[in-house]
């Protein structure tokens, strides 16, 4: 099953509940704000991403410049302790399964949660239009 932790102001957040819904792909939705994630949760995340915390981390947010961080020169520990402690320090939407992670919202990958025949069956259709 998917996870997807959002925040209710995102719109972001919103498109991809709205995706999955409308493909019929169950996923377990948790809003990190209200529900936030603890220092394990943020570890399987950090574990499925390609570029650590360049994924994760928005550096756009209002807490990051408030904090003026450098993410460089943190701990592990301390970037856990402070998403802990700060979940807006989060991109969102985050889709992620045991094996794969997808941070915001991309019609285009986040197709790759669906199952394998829905995404071949897609790939046909699509392949019909061209011909």
């Amino acid at each position: 099953m998917l996870n997807l932790y959002v925040a209710p102001s995102s719109a972001s957040s919103r498109k991809a509940r709205a995706w999955l819904t409308e493909h019929h792909i169950d996923f377990k939705e948790r809003n990190i704000n209200s529900n936030p994630i603890n220092g394990d949760e943020v570890k399987e995340i950090l574990r499925l991403t390609e570029n650590g915390s360049e994924d994760i981390i928005s550096t756009r947010s209002n807490i990051y410049k408030e904090l003026n961080l450098d993410i460089d020169n943190l701990s592990l520990s301390q970037l856990i302790n402070l998403v802990v402690k700060y979940p807006d320090l989060i991109k969102r939407p985050i889709i992620f399964d045991d094996h794969r992670l997808e941070v915001g919202f991309n019609e285009e990958e986040i197709r790759r949660f669906l199952p394998r025949e829905v995404r071949e069956a897609e790939l046909r259709v699509l392949e019909s239009r061209i011909s």
